[in-house]
This record gives structure tokens, sequence and C-alpha cells, in this order.
């Protein structure tokens, strides 16, 4: 089921108005008729939708089960991604919303090997948004996870003070306690940040940073990781110890 995401102020009573972009998918490209069902994702929700009819500009949807579904963890996942080269940034990006993240911040690292000019750094923010907002469709999420301005690490480390819990996979971290010790400080509603290093991994002055402002470092196990494996192993980890241990008990 198709699934597609609007403003609050595009919804008027028990109908949404589904304009450009979205209208054209809809209409020339789905060429999806009345009567039709899908997902409108508005306001943190997702409500069942069908097709009532066209305008000139715009798809009327009308409301037939508000509510329909939530995606939504119970906590808020953060990825901090030290920049990869090539296209792995937009894997990564791609496969984080499909594991519930709330938000991406690309960091700027000292053993990055790619390096992205200033006058080049919105172009790719607009580019990675736009992954971000087809992988939210693709998995059905109520929101489009926001991929943040590029950031210096010490912004970034800025950024993770307001983190309730600050975890940091550190390939010379040994054995799997402080792991387990690491996923048990995750509760309900709080916001988890997971940092990430690039391919040349974290240089010590780093590492020290991190712990600092609470970093807590942990092993991904017994292999060297890719930095987008790494990514993903670490989001999945906490998705899956939120979706069996803190919505499950509820």
């Amino acid at each position: 089921m198709h699934n597609f995401f609007v403003d609050e102020n595009m919804r008027q009573e028990d109908v949404y108005y589904i304009t450009d972009a979205d209208f054209n998918h809809i209409k020339n490209v789905l060429r999806m008729k009345t009567g039709d069902q899908f997902l409108v994702s508005c306001g943190s929700k997702s409500d069942l939708c069908v097709l009532d009819s066209f305008t000139e500009d715009s798809v009327i949807a009308k409301i037939t089960e508000e509510n329909y579904q939530d995606t939504s963890l119970s906590v808020k996942l953060y990825l901090f991604q030290g920049l990869p080269k090539s296209d792995k940034m937009e894997l990564v990006i791609q496969k984080a919303v499909e594991l519930g993240v709330e938000g991406i911040f690309p960091v700027e690292m000292n053993r990055c090997v790619v390096k992205i000019d200033d006058k080049k750094k919105k172009s790719k923010q607009s580019r990675w948004q736009a992954i971000s907002e087809s992988a939210a469709k693709q998995s059905k999420r109520t929101i489009i996870p926001e991929v943040f301005d590029i950031l210096s690490y010490k912004q970034a480390m800025e950024k993770a003070k307001e983190m309730d819990v600050f975890i940091v996979p550190y390939e010379n971290k040994d054995g799997m306690k402080a792991t387990k010790n690491a996923l048990s400080e995750i509760k309900k509603g709080m916001s988890v940040g997971i940092l990430i290093g690039p391919e040349g991994g974290f240089d010590e002055k780093e590492i020290a940073m991190a712990e600092a402002v609470g970093g807590l470092t942990v092993s991904l196990g017994k292999r060297i990781l890719r930095t987008e494996t790494a990514a993903i192993t670490a989001l999945s980890m906490c998705m899956l110890y939120a979706e069996m241990n803190i919505e499950d008990v509820e």
C-alpha cells in the first residue's frame, strides 16, 4: 500500500488534499482511481484513506480509518555518522530510516576519507533528505526523519549532550558486557544517540571527547565492520532491544 506525507494544513475535517509532486505521482505515474486505498501520514500518525476524487491540482483523499498504524519506536534513535566515501552515506540513510531512526547527523571526523566542499554541503543535504523521504514512504514510517546539516566533530559532541543515552561502537572495545549494560540504560521515551566512525575509524582523541560527554563505548562483536555495516548493526541492535524489551512489556 502506498504512503504519502502531508502537512496539517492539507486536512479539512475527514479529507486530505494532496497536491504538487504527490498529486502528479498518484494521477499520472501510479494512475490510481477512485476507490483505491492508500496511507496518508500527517503529524506522526498514519490514516487509511480512499481516493475520493480529483480536482484540477489535487487529490481528495477521504479518511476511512484514523490512526491506522503506528510504526514508530518507543525511543528516539539518532545516528551520528562519520562521513563515508562514495555513495555509502545514501545506503546508510536508507537503512537507518527503515530501522526507525528519528534523525541523522552527518559528522566530519579526523579520519574521514571524503571532504565535502562548503559550497556542496547544502546540495548534499538536500539529496540525502530526499533519500530519507523515499525510504520513509517505502517502510511506512509516520514521519520523514530529518537529515541535518553536516556537523564538525565538536558540534556533534554538543548535540550528543542532549541525548539521554549516547552509544559509541568502538573496534578496540573487548567483550559484550559493556554493550549489554548500555542497552539496559535505554528506557521508554528516551533519546538514544549512536556515533559511528568513518572508514578510518576513530582516533583516540575523538573517543576521549565522546566519553567526556557521556558516551558509552561498546563492542559490536569480534569482527571488524565497515562503517555502513556498523551503522546498520548498531541501529538494528537498539531497534530490536526497544521492540522486544520495552514495547512488549506494556
